[in-house]
């Protein structure tokens, strides 16, 4: 447990994210306009990796899977799974629940997530 550098502040744009793997914790790392966040790299519907999803606007990332969206910096889910048309019928099992959230902390040039 503790902080641990996992890249560079040059090496993420501003509006970019990125996966990596710390302490064999899956995490992905965002690069907002107001700093870096990182959450679980996995939905929580069905753990489709979140980094073949797309970043949004107001901070909010898209399963590539079935649309679920969730706020970046809460780890909130703003809409739950919702494609293709009849995938609300498995959400009576795999009800929302929230990405994990990981501090992160720049120093100097480095990014570094506690894990």
């Amino acid at each position: 447990m503790g902080l641990h550098t996992v890249t560079t502040t040059d090496q993420i744009g501003v509006g970019q994210m990125k996966a990596f793997t710390v302490e064999e914790e899956k995490i992905l790392l965002y690069h907002l306009s107001d700093g870096f966040f990182a959450t679980q790299s996995s939905c929580t519907h069905m753990f489709a990796n979140l980094a073949k999803g797309k970043l949004l606007e107001d901070c909010k990332v898209q399963c590539p899977l079935h649309r679920a969206r969730f706020n970046i910096r809460t780890g909130e889910v703003i809409d739950w799974a919702n494609f293709p048309p009849g995938i609300q019928l498995l959400n009576v099992v795999r009800g929302e629940k929230p990405l994990k959230t990981y501090k992160v902390v720049v120093e100097g040039n480095d990014v570094k997530v506690e894990i």
